[in-house]
C-alpha cells in the first residue's frame, strides 16, 4: 500500500505533527491570555496611580472633592477595576497633607450603597453619577461637621462647595477618564473633551504636591512636561490654554502656585509658536518663558530654581518617543495627525463599505444566473409524459365503465394505445368538432369514439392553459433575472465609486491649493472627490466676500487649465453661521447643453392634463427628456403617466440599463392593479459629452429633429406599457449636432388635424415652417398651429416637449498662468 495515500483519521494525527500542532494551540491560546492579562493589568496600574495623587489631591487643604468623582466614574466604565481604585483612593488620602482616609472611605461607601439601591430598581446608570456623588459628598461632609460640633455658616458653606465641586468633576471625569484611557475614538473627540483631560490632568499633578527631588517640585516639572506635549501637538492656542488651567488647578492647591497661571500660560504659548522647529524649539520657547517671568516675578534663587525644574521638564520631553507624540495630536482637532487618523478611519469606512457592495453584488449576480438557468429550461420529456397524461385520463373517464375494457385494453393493448396517441395528436393539432364524421379507423376499433374525444379535448385544454401560465411564469423569471442582473451591475458599479473614491490625492490637492493662492486667493482646504476624466468633482472651502464670484472668473478658468477640460461651478453651499467656510463644488463642464421649453393644454380645455412630461440630468452625464400620455383624461391619466415617469427617471438615475428600465416599470404597472392601466412613454437620453441620443419609445407618437430646413422623424410601432406581459422596446440612436432642436409630442398633438390628413407630412410641414429660434417659443408657436388646424374642440389633452442642443461656451475664457504643470490623474480604480 501507498504510505503517502493513508490518511489518519480525525483525532488521532501523528505522533509528532499532531503533538506539534495541539503545542502550537497551546501556546497561542497562552500568548493571548497573557498579552490581554498584561493588557488589563497595565490598565490596572494606571487606574490605581491615578487614584493615588486623586486621592491625596485638595483644593485649600481642606476640600478634597476628587475621590468620590473619580470612583464614580470608574465604577460605571470599569467595574472590575472598582476596588482597586477604591484602596488606591483611601490610600492617598491617608497620604495627604492633612489625611482624611475616614471621610473618603466614607463617601464612597455611601455613593456605593446608593448605586447599589438604584441597581434594584434597574435605575443605575452613569447619568445618575453627578447626583449621586452630590449626595455622598454632602451628606458624609454633614455629618463630620455634625460630630465636630461646628456646625457653622462657614462650615456649611465649605461643605456646600466641596459637595458642588464633586459633582462638577463628576462631569468633567466622565468626558475624561475615557480619552486618558485610550478607549476614545479620535475621529469624535471634541474641544470640550480635550478641556475636561487638561483638567484631569492638572487634578492628578495635584496630588503631587509637596513632593520633591533635590528642591524641585515635582508638580512643576510635570504641569511643563504635560504643557509641552500639548504645545507641541495643538500649537499656540492649546500651549496656552493648558497652561491656564494647570496653572489655575495648582493654584487652587497651593496659594504660592498662583504665579505659576501667568507663568505656564506665557510658557505655553512660546512653545506652540516654536512647534515648527520640532521637539527643541519648543522646549527651548518653554525655558525662554519660564525664565523671563521668573526672574520679572521672583528673586535670583527662585528664578534658578525654576530654569531648573523646566531643564528637568525639557529633558523629560526630548526623550518621550515619538509616537506618544503621535498618539496625543491625533486627539487634537485641526493637526495633521488628526486629520490623517480621520482620512484613514473614512478610507477603512470605505473599503469596508466597498467590500459589503460587491458582496452584495455578487449575490445579485449568482441569483439572476439561477433564475436565468430555470427561466429558458423546459423539463425533459414534458411532451411525453402529458400525451401519457391523455391517454390516462381518457381510460378512466370512458374506458373503465365500457364493456370492451378488457378486450381493448387486454387483447389489442398496443391497437388500443396507437390509437390514443393518434386521437390526440388530432386533438392538439386539428380540434375536431364533436359533431364532425370521425375517421373509419377510429369508430371501427372504439365504440365510444365521441366520449374519448371530448374527454381529450377537455384535457388538451386544461394542458395548454397550464403551458400558458409556465409560459408566462418563464417569462416572469427571465425579467426577473434580468433586474437582478442589473442591480448587480450596478452594485458593482458603486463599489468601483467608492473605491475610487477612497484614492488618497494629497499632491494633486496640495498642487490646486498653491494654484490658487498663487493667483492671491486665500482658501480653507480642498478636497479631490475624484479626477476621472469627464467626471472631475473637486470640493474647496473658501472665506470670500459675497458679490466678489472668484471662483466663477478666476478658480474655475484656472482649473480648467491645469486639468486639461472644462471646468466649471457646480453649486455653492453657503455658511449657516458667520465664520464658517462656503463650500463650492467644481466638476466637468459637459461639451454640449440642452435648453428646453414646454407648452400644452388639457382636453376640453380643462385644468388637469392626464399628459406629465419631465427634463432632468441624470447622474451619468446625460440629459433625459420624457412624455408620458395616460390612458383617457383627467387625474387618473395623469397619474398612470406620472407614476410611469418617476419610476423610468429613478431606474436610469441609478444606473439601471435604459431598455431593462423600461421593462421593470412595464411590470410594476402590470402588477400594481388588477384594473386596466397603461400609458406610452417618450425618452430621448441625450449625452451632454457626445450629444449621441438614444430614443426609448413605447407606444408613443412620433418624435421629430429639426436640423435646419430638414426635419427627421423618429417612429416606433409597438404597444404602451402596462398592457402585455412582454413588450418590445425600441432603441434609436441618432446623432445630434449643435443647433439640432428635439420636438417630442403625445397622441392629442399628432391626431388633431383627424383622420383624413397625412399626419406625418402635415406635421413635417409645420414644424419645418416654424418661425422662433427659442425652445419656448417654439413649442408655444407648434402648439397654437395645432389648435388654429383642430376642426372642433380639443379632443385629447396635449403635450409638447422642445428640446435644442448646443454647445457649451464656459462664461469666462481660460488662462495660462506661469509656472503651472500639468495636474497628474492617478489611475483609475478597476
Amino acid at each position: 500500500m501507498d504510505k503517502q495515500n493513508i490518511v489518519p483519521l480525525p483525532g488521532t494525527g501523528s505522533r509528532h505533527g499532531g503533538g506539534r500542532s495541539k503545542l502550537g494551540y497551546r501556546w497561542r491560546k497562552l500568548s493571548s491570555s497573557a498579552s490581554q492579562l498584561f493588557l488589563s493589568r497595565r490598565w490596572t496600574m494606571l487606574i490605581a496611580v491615578v487614584g493615588l495623587l486623586l486621592g491625596r489631591a485638595a483644593i485649600l487643604d481642606t476640600l478634597a472633592p476628587f475621590a468620590a468623582a473619580y470612583f464614580a466614574v470608574i465604577y460605571f466604565l470599569r467595574r472590575d477595576a472598582a476596588f482597586i481604585a477604591a484602596l488606591a483612593l483611601v490610600a492617598g488620602s491617608w497620604l495627604a497633607a492633612a489625611p482624611q482616609a475616614w471621610s473618603t472611605a466614607a463617601e464612597l461607601l455611601v455613593f456605593y450603597l446608593l448605586v447599589r439601591g438604584m441597581e434594584a430598581y434597574e435605575r443605575a446608570e452613569i447619568s445618575y453619577a453627578p447626583l449621586l456623588v452630590f449626595i455622598s459628598a454632602l451628606l458624609v461632609q454633614l455629618f463630620g461637621v455634625v460630630l465636630d460640633k461646628a456646625l457653622t455658616g462657614y462650615q456649611l458653606l465649605m461643605v456646600g462647595v466641596e459637595a458642588g465641586l464633586a459633582f462638577v468633576l463628576t462631569l468633567v471625569f466622565i468626558q475624561a477618564v475615557p480619552v486618558l484611557m485610550l478607549t476614545k475614538k479620535p475621529a469624535l473627540l471634541r474641544n470640550e473633551e480635550i478641556i475636561c483631560l487638561m483638567i484631569l490632568l492638572a487634578s492628578i499633578m495635584t496630588g503631587a504636591a509637596g513632593w520633591t527631588v533635590y528642591d524641585l517640585e515635582i508638580t512643576h516639572i510635570l504641569s511643563r512636561y504635560v504643557l509641552l506635549l500639548f504645545a507641541l501637538a495643538g500649537g499656540a492656542l492649546l500651549g496656552a490654554s493648558v497652561g491656564v488651567i494647570a496653572g489655575l488647578i495648582l493654584s487652587l492647591a497651593d496659594f504660592g502656585a498662583v504665579l505659576q497661571m501667568s507663568l505656564l500660560a506665557f510658557a505655553g504659548l512660546l512653545a506652540g509658536l516654536l512647534r515648527e522647529g520640532g521637539k527643541p524649539a519648543a522646549a527651548f520657547g518653554m525655558l525662554l518663558g519660564t525664565t523671563i517671568l521668573s526672574v520679572y516675578v521672583g528673586g535670583t534663587e527662585g528664578a534658578l530654581t525654576s530654569t531648573w525644574e523646566s531643564a528637568a521638564a525639557a529633558l523629560l520631553f526630548l526623550m518621550t518617543p515619538r509616537a506618544l507624540l503621535k498618539t496625543i495630536a491625533r486627539y487634537v482637532p485641526g493637526t495633521a495627525e488628526h486629520a490623517r487618523s480621520q482620512h484613514e478611519y473614512a478610507r477603512r469606512v470605505r473599503d469596508v463599505t466597498a467590500q459589503r457592495v460587491t458582496q452584495f453584488s455578487e449575490v445579485f449576480r449568482q441569483l439572476s444566473e439561477s433564475f436565468a438557468e430555470t427561466a429558458d429550461v423546459e423539463p425533459f420529456g414534458r411532451r411525453q409524459q402529458e400525451r401519457v397524461h391523455f391517454v390516462n385520463a381518457a381510460a378512466e373517464a370512458v374506458c373503465a365503465t365500457c364493456f370492451r375494457q378488457q378486450q381493448c385494453w387486454e387483447g389489442k393493448f398496443q391497437q388500443t394505445y396507437r390509437l390514443m396517441k393518434e386521437m390526440t395528436a388530432s386533438v392538439e393539432r386539428e380540434r375536431p368538432q364533436l359533431g364532425e364524421e370521425l375517421p373509419e379507423t377510429w369508430t371501427r376499433h372504439c365504440v365510444k369514439p365521441h366520449q374519448v374525444l371530448a374527454v381529450l379535448r377537455q384535457q388538451v385544454e386544461l394542458v395548454e392553459h397550464d403551458r400558458l401560465w409556465r409560459k408566462r411564469i418563464r417569462e416572469s423569471r427571465r425579467l426577473v433575472a434580468d433586474q437582478l442582473s442589473g442591480v448587480s451591475r450596478i452594485m458593482q458599479d458603486l463599489a468601483r465609486e467608492i473605491r475610487r473614491e477612497g484614492q488618497e490625492m494629497h499632491l494633486q490637492e496640495e498642487q490646486i491649493r498653491e494654484a490658487v493662492e498663487g493667483l492671491g486667493l486665500s482658501i480653507r482646504s480642498v478636497e479631490i472627490i475624484s479626477l476621472e476624466e469627464g467626471n472631475v468633482e473637486i470640493e474647496i472651502a473658501h472665506t470670500f466676500p459675497r458679490g466678489f464670484d472668484e471662483c466663477r472668473k478666476m478658480i474655475a478658468p484656472l482649473l480648467t487649465d491645469i486639468l486639461g477640460e472644462p471646468i466649471a461651478v457646480k453649486s455653492e453651499r453657503l455658511p449657516e453661521r458667520s465664520g464658517e467656510p462656503s463650500i463650492v463644488t467644481f466638476a466637468s463642464a459637459k461639451a454640449y447643453e440642452v435648453e428646453t421649453g414646454v407648452a400644452g393644454t388639457a382636453k376640453g380645455g380643462g385644468l388637469l392634463s392626464g399628459d406629465s412630461y419631465s427634463t432632468v440630468e441624470l447622474a451619468n452625464g446625460k440629459f433625459a427628456v420624457a412624455v408620458s400620455d395616460g390612458m383617457g383624461g383627467g387625474e387618473r391619466a395623469r397619474l398612470e403617466s406620472r407614476s410611469a415617469l418617476d419610476m423610468l427617471h429613478q431606474l436610469l438615475q441609478s444606473g439601471m440599463d435604459e431598455k431593462l428600465a423600461i421593462q421593470t416599470v412595464n411590470s410594476v404597472l402590470l402588477l400594481r392593479s388588477a384594473d386596466e392601466m397603461f400609458a406610452t412613454v417618450d425618452v430621448a437620453l441625450i449625452d451632454r459629452y457626445t450629444a449621441k441620443t438614444t430614443f426609448l419609445k413605447v407606444g408613443s407618437t412620433p418624435s421629430y429633429i429639426k436640423r435646419g430646413n430638414d426635419v427627421i422623424p423618429i417612429t416606433a410601432g409597438n404597444l404602451p406599457i402596462g398592457i402585455l406581459q412582454e413588450i418590445d422596446v425600441d432603441l434609436v440612436r441618432v446623432q445630434l449636432y449643435p443647433g439640432d432642436t428635439l420636438i417630442m409630442m403625445t397622441d392629442g398633438v399628432y391626431d388633431a388635424p383627424g383622420h383624413a390628413v397625412n399626419k406625418e407630412i402635415w406635421m413635417k410641414r409645420i414644424i419645418q415652417e416654424l418661425k422662433a429660434e427659442d425652445p419656448q417659443q417654439m413649442a408655444e408657436e407648434l402648439l397654437d398651429t395645432v389648435l388654429r388646424s383642430s376642426p372642433d374642440e380639443i379632443r385629447d389633452d396635449m403635450t409638447i416637449v422642445v428640446a435644442k442642443v448646443r454647445r457649451f461656451q464656459p462664461e469666462w475664457a481660460t488662462f495660462r498662468w506661469p509656472g503651472l504643470t500639468k495636474l497628474e490623474r492617478p489611475r483609475t480604480v478597476s
